[in-house]
């Protein structure tokens, strides 16, 4: 058997394979996603992933678990590298969303997109639960007193979810375009009045 065969352990092979599914949604979005695509890119035989899923829908579950997971990272870190005040803490927040975004840009499209992982696998809703629930964290303070807070919520992973991509998708003229030179403080500024009537 190949060295290539036999690098991952039994321990590790599980999270080898979603990371190739996740490498091959990226190179080439869901049509590109087969069981025996992962097993080649995780260097194993193409058995090996009926030992982890459940065929193709398991994959697709899996992939979405982790992606969600590290969707909530990135949002998180952002908050904690940033300001402490209520305002920044929600400008960081979509700072995160949009560097997700930027590094994730295959799996962001499957997660969120017309035809995106739950269309082909039911889920808990756990994973989207925690990042949602992160965004709701950071907009509460915003949320006028009586006002349904998925109003707030709403408007503000509008506004960044839509500028994420049309930004990765190239509709500013460049998709390496420096952050400091699209439309994002103009976006930010448009969060900046979400709100407004609430105390900060």
């Amino acid at each position: 058997m190949s060295t290539a065969k036999t690098r991952h352990h039994h321990g590790d092979l599980k999270r080898a394979l979603i990371q190739a599914g996740i490498d091959l949604l990226e190179e080439g979005g869901l049509d590109a996603l087969t069981l025996r695509k992962c097993a080649a890119r995780a260097g194993v035989s193409h058995a090996a992933p009926a030992h982890h899923f459940a065929g193709l829908p398991g994959l697709i579950t899996a992939i979405s678990a982790e992606g969600f997971d590290r969707f909530s990272k990135y949002m998180t870190d952002a908050i904690e590298a940033g300001e402490q005040t209520d305002r920044e803490r929600l400008r960081s927040i979509c700072r995160g969303y949009l560097q997700f975004g930027l590094s994730h840009s295959g799996l962001l499209k499957v997660m969120f997109g017309e035809h995106g992982l739950g269309v082909h696998a039911p889920r808990d809703g756990r994973d989207e639960a925690e990042a949602y629930l992160i965004l709701r964290g950071v907009c509460a303070p915003f949320v006028p007193e009586g006002e349904d807070p998925h109003i707030v919520e709403a408007q503000v992973w509008s506004l960044i979810h839509g500028f994420t991509l049309l930004y990765i998708g190239g509709e500013f003229g460049c998709t390496s375009m420096p952050i400091e030179d699209s439309p994002f403080e103009a976006v930010m500024a448009l969060v900046d009045r979400i709100g407004t009537q609430a105390n900060t």
